[in-house]
């Protein structure tokens, strides 16, 4: 991560004020860095365009890694885009108990137009279900994984000093 001083010589920031400079936003921590993976886990489920900006919106909101959460928006990319959504389709019809109807996806405006209208509500819903239940996955791992590691380092610090002593 880079440090305070780094941050404040990048002369394209000092145009979005003195906000960007919290320190949570550029610092890792278990609050921050959990927080950025809700954040960037639960926009990458949300088919919007701007997703970055966004997740950006939210970190700044939040006071959570800004960098973490703009990356993580990159899991929908062009390549997992289809599997993703489709997966989101299927959960939110599964929910509100539509069937699944085999989705031949055409990009053209005319597809759009007609077969948005069948599918945008087990879509959305859908979206909004993963994204919650993938951005608390994965805040409740990094927190976890967290506390799992300070106490590692806990015990190997009180470990070496008990050797310090018997010796």
């Amino acid at each position: 991560m880079p440090s305070a001083a780094r941050v404040r010589e990048i002369k394209s920031l000092h145009i979005l004020g003195d906000w960007i400079y919290e320190t949570n936003l550029w610092h890792l921590n278990r609050y921050s860095a959990s927080m950025a993976f809700f954040v960037g886990l639960f926009i990458a489920f949300i088919p919007i365009p701007g997703q970055m900006p966004v997740a950006a919106l939210l970190a700044l909101l939040l006071r959570c890694n800004l960098p973490i959460s703009v990356c993580l928006v990159w899991i929908t990319n062009p390549l997992t885009m289809p599997a993703i959504f489709f997966l989101a389709y299927q959960v939110g019809a599964l929910i509100i108990n539509v069937p699944v109807t085999p989705i031949a996806f055409e990009l053209s405006f005319a597809w759009l137009s007609s077969q948005l209208a069948n599918i945008w509500q087990p879509f959305l819903l859908g979206c909004l279900i993963c994204g919650l239940f993938f951005g608390c996955l994965g805040y409740f791992l990094i927190s976890m994984l967290w506390r799992w590691r300070v106490s590692v380092h806990w015990r190997e610090r009180k470990r070496k000093r008990a050797s310090k002593l018997q010796s």
